[in-house]
């Protein structure tokens, strides 16, 4: 029985990266010979065990074969006569099919937190174990298939263009283009489980630069089909005023990798990649302009995440952004009660932390523009100072008096919303004072 630390370890480690996760592999076992040892079983579709200290996950070695379409359809071979390279070759990407022996991987705590300083070793010492040309790959700086199985799970398609935002100087290779596209033609894509697509795009929302996860997802044809409401977005002007010869598509390409630049959080991420879908819907003889696409985005968006099983929170802010942004970036102009009516039906005066988002996704909006990366966005401060000012009022004192002079219900609410018109009114008039008198 042999232990070999696989796949995204040995990768990061070879380019110098932090090594967080571990991938282990048990060529030569049997199940029960690791349950002896005190592994615990975790695995329902796959051998899977976890080791009795660490509790990191060990897997025998396996190979797969496909049943029938979808994610599960796959038959598992899991047997002591499987090799390492046998289990290399399932694997997606070159880059993720190079393996070392535990034994060298132990030989120095370096590895656990440096990675690099181990990996030259290994190079040296000829310890690893790379029967796909891996290790070329990632100095050639190329996501490449394994083995034509790369065809027999479409998830791979998802999980390269993840790759591509994450290694951000990396291509694909042409020959793994031409097998997704294949793949695309076929209908392949077509069979993927609603969870696995909005995971893998979830964790490319996380990456370095999300917009190449969405460039090779367009440039094999998947887009089409994973999120059609998305795709039709390039061909179409983004407006008469904000460079109409600039494709609506690239424009939110723009929005997110800024989000991503500002380490926004995934719901502020899936706001900046979902904000403008209804553009793609605007009719014909209305373009350039896109009057109404607020509420085409908001329907379109509810289907998706409806298809996708996006989690609530997610869905939520990214239905606020595309309601309001417009609203927000034009919010200069409003007075005191127009604002509150904007902060209510941005629900800002329940969930405050969310609104920042929500302001945080139409910064990324505004200066997601050719040229405009670095400019100031004026309503994020002055609308977040506004609902400051609404949320000191005491609310509770409020009520108290409403309800001294005969009033109930409904009424009470208003006299809290009024108090908040008020604070904020008064608010406005020291800025415009100190506007007219910068020096008083």
């Amino acid at each position: 029985m042999e232990t070999y630390l696989v796949g995204g370890a040995v990768r990061d480690a070879l380019m110098g990266l932090r090594v967080q996760d571990h991938d282990w592999v048990v060529v030569g076992a049997t199940p029960q010979e690791l349950v002896d040892q005190g592994f615990v079983p975790v695995g329902r579709d796959f051998p899977v065990f976890l080791h009795p200290q660490t509790k990191e996950e060990y897997a025998l070695a396996r190979t797969e074969r496909n049943t029938a379409p979808g994610y599960r359809g796959f038959a598992v071979h899991a047997a002591p006569d499987v090799t390492l390279e046998d289990d290399l070759a399932r694997r997606d990407l070159t880059i993720n099919s190079i393996a070392v022996h535990a034994d060298l991987t132990r030989a120095s705590a370096l590895f656990f937190s440096e990675g690099s300083s181990l990996a030259t070793h290994w190079e040296a010492s000829g310890a690893l174990v790379d029967p796909y040309g891996g290790r070329q790959d990632i100095a050639d700086k190329v996501l490449r298939h394994v083995t034509p199985a790369f065809r027999e799970d479409p998830v791979r398609i998802l999980r390269l263009a993840r790759f591509a935002a994450r290694f951000t100087d990396f291509h694909v290779a042409p020959e793994t283009m031409a097998l997704m596209r294949e793949m695309v033609a076929q209908g392949d894509v077509d069979h993927l489980v609603a969870e696995r697509v909005w995971q893998e795009i979830a964790r490319g929302l996380m990456e370095a630069q999300p917009s190449r996860m969405f460039a090779v997802l367009r440039d094999c044809g998947a887009l089409a089909h994973l999120l059609p409401e998305l795709d039709r977005l390039w061909g179409v002007p983004q407006s008469v005023e904000h460079h109409p010869e600039v494709d609506t598509g690239v424009h939110v390409m723009l929005v997110l990798d800024l989000a991503a630049r500002l380490h926004a959080s995934l719901g502020v991420r899936f706001a900046c990649l979902a904000h403008d879908l209804g553009k793609g819907n605007t009719p014909a003889d209305m373009l350039p302009r896109h009057i109404g696409h607020e509420e085409r985005s908001v329907r379109l968006l509810k289907l998706l995440c409806q298809r996708l099983r996006v989690p609530v929170d997610c869905k939520e802010l990214a239905e606020v952004v595309a309601r309001e942004h417009g609203n927000i970036h034009r919010s200069a102009g409003l007075n005191a009660t127009a604002v509150v009516r904007l902060l209510e039906r941005c629900d800002a005066f329940r969930k405050p932390q969310r609104f920042d988002e929500v302001l945080q996704a139409c910064e990324c909006d505004a200066r997601g523009r050719m040229g405009q990366q670095d400019t100031p966005y004026p309503p994020s401060a002055r609308l977040a100072q506004a609902l400051s000012e609404a949320l000191s009022v005491a609310t509770h004192l409020v009520a108290a008096d409403a309800q001294a002079a005969g009033a109930s219900g409904p009424k009470v609410g208003e006299w809290i919303r009024q108090a908040r018109i008020q604070a904020i009114s008064m608010n406005q008039r020291m800025e415009q004072g100190h506007m007219a008198n910068p020096g008083a």
